[in-house]
This record gives structure tokens, sequence and C-alpha cells, in this order.
């Protein structure tokens, strides 16, 4: 007789023996599926699980006509009492509560260290950032002073190069004015000595107004030579100030759009907006300049235009100096040549004075003569009736 509902390690629970030779009993395999260390932020297919120390391979089935007599219900307890023994004890299930505890605070305790050291990174590198920040702020600082340095000296050069610049081209106005005035008194002085050729005989001399006038006309045109030379020097030099300009003007725009890059990166914070990260920028370019190339390049350009117009001061003054020369030559020359004609014109007005003066005395003598011409025969028959009366 069977009960049903009874314990399952009664003896008259298993099933009905069999005359023949038993069958070998299923054997059960276990596995070890404990984790003892999730990693983070990874998903397991079982995780929904609870997980077990040990799970038990099925067996495999067997026919209900073996175990299973005529006329018998189904019984609801398992088929095979070997499987009773494949159950845990207590002791096995305390165990496996005090593993899965023991993993569980292992987990939690090296999660806990994880996030201490992930706190601990981050923190470091948050303070390396704002240290490296920091360092770029005062480095842009510093460059940013820099520029404005540079600047403040291409300003003031190339300031002083366009005053140097427009005073250049004023003397040279001057020179070619002076130039071109000078063909007014050589054209004078080239009249006069072509209308003195026009005396006759003995007037025709080489006298002293013809050498003042001959000198007069070389002085003219080498003074004139003088002014167009300097005149064109400065025209060269002129040349050389606008490229040294160009060169001033030309890093000034530079100098301007490095302050106005550096400012906005200076003024950069980690709320701005449009920040980005670009992989690759902080490659140098072995070919850009570095600090010292860079400031040596204003330097050499601040330095061309000041030769520049330390040669541009020399040449006005040699400008200054040629228009004070052949002014003051031109007009001691003229004055001399002044002279001459004066000294000249006195001299032939004596002469000519005398010489009408002799004229007037040759005529009244040629018309005395004349009237003793013409009485002598009156007086001679006057001295006849004298001496023969009748």
């Amino acid at each position: 007789m069977e009960f049903l509902g009874t314990t399952q390690l009664a003896s008259y629970c298993g099933t009905k023996k069999s005359c023949l030779f038993p069958d070998l009993a299923p054997t059960s395999t276990t596995k070890d599926t404990y984790q003892s260390y999730y990693l983070p932020g990874y998903r397991y297919l079982s995780s929904w699980r609870p997980s077990l120390l040990h799970k038990v391979v099925s067996a495999p089935p067997r026919s209900d006509k073996q175990f299973t007599p005529p006329g018998r219900p189904p019984t609801i307890l398992p088929a095979s009492r070997s499987s009773l023994h494949a159950r845990y004890s207590t002791r096995d299930w305390h165990h496996a509560n005090v593993v899965q505890l023991k993993g569980s605070e292992t987990s939690r305790y090296r999660a806990g260290r994880l996030n201490a050291d992930s706190m601990r990174l981050m923190q470091d590198k948050d303070q390396l950032t704002y240290q490296m920040q920091e360092d770029s702020r005062r480095n842009l600082g510093e460059r940013i002073s820099n520029i404005d340095f540079w600047r403040s000296e291409l300003i003031y050069e190339l300031e002083c190069l366009l005053r140097e610049t427009q005073a250049l081209e004023t003397a040279k106005k001057r020179l070619e004015c002076a130039a071109d005035e000078m063909q007014g008194p050589l054209k004078i002085a080239l009249e006069c000595l072509y209308h003195r050729e026009k005396r006759k005989g003995i007037d025709l001399v080489h006298d002293d107004v013809e050498k003042n006038l001959i000198k007069e006309v070389d002085v003219f045109k080498d003074c004139q030579e003088i002014l167009t030379k300097l005149a064109q020097k400065i025209s060269q030099q002129l040349g050389i100030n606008r490229d040294a300009q160009h060169a001033l003007e030309q890093d000034l725009s530079d100098k301007n759009s490095a302050h106005f890059i550096d400012e906005k990166c200076f003024n950069l914070r980690n709320t701005s907006d449009s920040i980005n990260f670009y992989h690759g920028v902080e490659k140098a370019d072995g070919t850009v300049s570095v600090p010292v190339t860079w400031a040596k390049f204003s330097e050499d350009n601040i330095r061309c235009s000041q030769h520049a117009r330390a040669n541009s001061v020399k040449l006005r003054e040699d400008a200054e100096v040629g228009l004070e020369s052949t002014s003051e030559e031109m007009w001691n020359h003229f004055i001399s040549t002044n002279l001459a004609f004066n000294n000249r014109i006195a001299e032939v007005a004596d002469a000519k004075n005398k010489l009408q003066a002799q004229l007037a005395k040759v005529r009244f003598t040629k018309s005395w003569q004349l009237h003793i011409i013409l009485a002598a025969p009156e007086r001679h028959r006057n001295l006849l009736q004298c001496l023969h009366p009748s």
C-alpha cells in the first residue's frame, strides 16, 4: 500500500524492483558557477538568475513502463531513488551562503577600492589639468605681453619711418623744383653769350664778361647735375623705405592676428561655447619659428627700418647742403657776372664818350678848315684890291 504525501526517504516510496539487472545509476556532474568578482559595466547572460554553488546535470529519461506497474496511478515523487543521493546537506547550504557572503563582501570591498581609486585618479587628473591650464594661462599672458611690446615697437618705428619718408619726399620735390628753376638763369646766360657773338670788329673781344658768362653756364649745369643726382638717390632711398614700411606693416598685421588669437585663447574657460578636442594639435611643426627667431624677425625688421631712416636723414642733410651750396655758388657767379657787366659797360661807355668828344673836335676842325678853304678866294681878291687900287 502506498500513501501519498509521505517523505521521500521512506523505503516504500521507492520504485518497484525489476527482475532484470538494475540499470546503472546516473552520475551527477557538478560545476562551480561562482564568480568572485564582476567587472564593472559587464553584463552576464545569467545575471537575472540567483547564482548557485552547484547545479545538477539532468539524467537521461527512462521509460514509464519500467517503473509504473499496471493499475497503479503515477506518483509525484522522483522517478529514481538514486537522484535522492544528489541533494545537498545543511552544511553545504550554510557553506554556500558563507561563500556567497564572503564573495559579496570581497566584491564590495574591491568595488569600494575601485571607486576610491577612480575618485583619487579623477582628483589627481583634475588638479593636474588645473595646473596645466594655469601654466598655459600664464604662458599665454606672457605671450600677449611680448606681442604687445613688439607691437608698440613696430608701431613707433612705423610712425617714425612714415614721418621720415614724408620729409624725404619733400626734400626730393625741393631738389627737383630747384633743378627746374635753374633752366631760366641758364637760358639767360646762354642768350647773353649768343647776343654777344653779334659784336663786330674789334669789339668782338674775349673779355671778363664773356669769361664770367661761360663760367656761369658751367656752374649752372654742374649745380643742376648735382641736384638731379641727389634727387635720384632720394628716389632709390624712398624705394628702400617703402620696402621697410611694407615689412613693418606685414609684421604688425601678423602681430595683430597673433594677439587676437592668443587673447581669445586666454579668455577661454571650461564653460565656454564651441570647445572641441582636435587630435594632433599638440604636435609642433618644425618649420615654424620659435620665440627666439620670432623676436629676432621683428628686431631685424626694426633694425632695417632704423638703418633706412638713418640713410634718409643723411640724404636730407646732403640735399640741404647741396641746395645751400649751389644757391650760394650761383649767387656769387651772378654777382661777379653782373660786376663784370657793369665794369664792361662803364668801360665801353667811357670809350664811347671819348670817341664822341674826339669826333666832335674832329668835326669842328673839319668845319673850320672848310670855312677857311671857302673864304680863301674872297680874301685873296680883297688882298689884291688892297695891293692894286684902281
